[in-house]
């Protein structure tokens, strides 16, 4: 409950942070010669899947909270899941060129709290890799960048981390800028070692960005899952699973196959400093059936170094 009322409070907050801008209150004068690149921003929403196409130097921890939904039923069972899931997690970005980057977009700490099982608690896997700017047309305002990383499953067991034989995400990011508006589309796909202990999964995202002032910059986005093919392994040793986790776990569900799932949002972001900024999306599924998404909060944080 508590946070979907800090839900409702990072709106409000939002509104007020227009109502700052309109009014001109503090806003620091914007450099004529600054690249267009300068005011864009990553997304919010879908940190793990939905790469930001330009190269930088970051440190960005995140925070999910997802809330599970009680419409859920596993096969042949009656009593519906519900409770939610968190994850506390550290991203890393580094330039090793202007177009070159090494990116670190999957580790940190989850908590899984239905409301039906017993509650768990461990470490994600982690996950890393490279992206490049194959297209970098500043004076058009166009960017293009495709990457790659590679999951390991070192993560514990217990939250459904640790499985198969380590995972592939393949993917092209890009960004076209129409002055203050940005458009910034993904698509990828995930491509296990291992096709029995974890699906082959495709993944398509698009966020819509306007710049009101640095201290508000709105977004509306659209996260989108396809799962290609079917694992051989079955929930908690007994259970068929006709859902995935989205970003985050990585099943290897019995009856899943064919089955896509929208996922709609918005928010925020505000470039608190040059180098720093603050982002919050709040996100909710609606395809029917929800599968193991209800609604999702994220909020995260950006020093760029």
């Amino acid at each position: 409950m508590n946070v979907r009322i800090n839900a409702k409070t990072g709106v409000i907050t939002g509104i007020a942070a227009a109502a700052f801008c309109a009014a001109g209150a503090g806003t620091l004068a914007e450099d004529s010669s600054a690249s267009w690149l300068d005011n864009t921003i990553s997304p919010v929403a879908n940190p793990i899947l939905f790469e930001d196409p330009h190269v930088t130097s970051e440190v960005r921890p995140v925070f999910i909270q997802q809330f599970l939904p009680d419409t859920f039923y596993f096969s042949g069972g009656h009593t519906p899941l519900g409770g939610d899931l968190r994850v506390y997690a550290v991203q890393l970005r580094y330039a090793l060129s202007d177009r070159l980057g090494l990116i670190a977009t999957k580790d940190g700490y989850i908590e899984f709290r239905p409301s039906t099982l017993p509650h768990t608690y461990g470490w994600a896997d982690l996950a890393a890799g490279l992206k490049y700017a194959l297209i970098d047309d500043r004076d058009n305002e166009f960017i293009l960048t495709p990457g790659f990383t590679l999951e390991l499953p070192t993560g514990n067991t217990r939250v459904f981390q640790g499985r198969g034989a380590g995972e592939w995400n393949l993917f092209v990011s890009a960004e076209k800028g129409f002055s203050d508006l940005h458009v910034t589309a993904n698509v990828g796909v995930r491509i296990p070692n291992d096709f029995d202990q974890q699906t082959c999964q495709a993944h398509y995202s698009l966020q819509a960005d306007y710049r009101v002032c640095q201290y508000f910059i709105p977004f509306v986005v659209a996260n989108a899952y396809t799962v290609l093919s079917e694992g051989n392994t079955k929930l908690l040793g007994a259970l068929d699973l006709n859902s995935e986790l989205n970003d985050l776990v990585n099943f290897g569900s019995t009856k899943a196959a064919g089955r896509s799932q929208l996922i709609l949002g918005g928010g925020f972001r505000s470039r608190l400093l040059s180098n720093l900024d603050a982002g919050i999306a709040y996100e909710v599924g609606v395809t029917t059936p929800k599968g193991l998404f209800d609604s999702r909060i994220t909020a995260d944080l950006i020093y760029r170094f």
